[in-house]
């Protein structure tokens, strides 16, 4: 259902930038304000959000049913039909409320050809909406915070049950396809992102995206994971070993892990983004590794797995309570290895940052 509150605050928000209308495509906003959990493709879909408040949904006849199903008692529904095109009912839903003409918003979940479509269809003034929705979904009320904590919960299970699975022999696809099965057995709804495993010298990349590589003895495997549980990702990262790890490797561990929790210590109301990247960064600047940490400390998340606020150079926004993030720094070699670990942390009111994760940052072995 539409959460009326959310779009209240919202509309608000609108006519606080002069902004008649804010128009929502398939994305992580429109699930923020409708629940529904859908992705952008040819058939134009969404819902407009007037400066008073009001809506009207955009629906194609083949999407009608899940559409009215998800958003409710929207005043109006502009329907349309394969055979006639979408541009002739946005229109229609334009002047019922009235904004024809007006200054338009619209966020990411809308493709450009679409957008020109609409252009050519009816006058309006078109501005770029994607961070509209940010502020307002970076900061997580009681229930959001209780949903992110049971997430990251699943997540810490999963990273639990990937301790004892991996073993040397194994490839990495084979680690992944068993992260697929460990989430959905903890209760999350789907992945919050495709799962890294990079084992030896592909930890050196930090999104590293294959999965051919043999896992061998002695080796060093970084796990980025994470599920959704009622509609909110987690996200977390630990480094794993399959023996005993050298002593570059515990070095650099040790490192990254003084780093993390630098990082975490730097989180409270009023702080920045920038403080909290500054703090992780300096203990590894100051080890002597600085050129082998080259990303940002840390993405807000939620309904989306990256997310407003940032943590890094340049954001002095402070920080408040309710915002959610997470801390990962990481040092990665090239033709070597990585390390890597994240924890999601969240922003309390008491003057503190709270670890929604709790699985163990010191060094691991796998099977043990």
């Amino acid at each position: 259902m539409i959460k009326k509150e959310r779009v209240e605050r919202l509309a608000q928000f609108l006519r606080e930038k002069g902004i008649d209308a804010f128009y929502i495509g398939p994305s992580a906003d429109l699930e923020y304000i409708s629940g529904l959990d859908t992705h952008p493709d040819e058939r134009v879909r969404g819902l407009m959000v007037s400066k008073e408040a009001r809506c009207f949904a955009m629906t194609p006849l083949l999407y009608e049913e899940e559409i009215v199903k998800a958003f409710g008692e929207v005043p109006f529904y502009a329907k349309w039909d394969d055979h006639e095109g979408f541009t002739g009912a946005f229109r229609r839903g334009c002047e019922y409320l009235g904004i024809v003409g007006g200054k338009i918003a619209f966020n990411d979940g809308v493709r450009a050809v679409d957008m020109l479509a609409v252009r050519d269809a009816m006058p309006m003034e078109m501005i770029n909406g994607v961070d509209l929705l940010a502020g307002q979904r970076s900061h997580k009320d009681a229930e959001e915070l209780d949903l992110m904590r049971k997430a990251a919960d699943i997540a810490d299970g999963v990273t639990a049950k990937l301790q004892k699975f991996i073993r040397p022999g194994m490839k990495e696809r084979d680690v992944a396809k068993k992260i697929v099965e460990f989430f959905e057995e903890g209760g999350s709804s789907k992945l919050s992102f495709e799962p890294i495993v990079a084992s030896g010298p592909n930890g050196s990349m930090p999104h590293y995206s294959g999965g051919e590589r043999v896992i061998g003895d002695n080796d060093i495997v970084i796990l980025d994971i994470g599920g959704r549980y009622g509609g909110y990702c987690s996200d977390m990262t630990r480094t794993f070993f399959t023996g005993t790890p050298t002593e570059e490797m515990k070095k650099i561990y040790e490192i990254v892990k003084k780093s993390q929790a630098a990082g975490e210590a730097a989180v409270k109301p009023g702080a920045t983004g920038q403080d909290v990247d500054r703090a992780a960064r300096q203990v590894i600047v100051d080890a002597g590794y600085g050129k082998y940490f080259f990303n940002r400390v840390g993405h807000g998340i939620g309904i989306a797995d990256h997310e407003s606020p940032y943590m890094i150079e340049g954001n002095d926004v402070p920080l408040e309570p309710g915002n959610v993030f997470s801390v990962e720094p990481g040092i990665y070699i090239p033709g070597k290895f990585g390390v890597r670990i994240e924890n999601i942390v969240a922003v309390r009111r008491d003057g503190t940052g709270e670890a929604l994760n709790h699985f163990t940052r010191e060094i691991t072995i796998c099977g043990e």
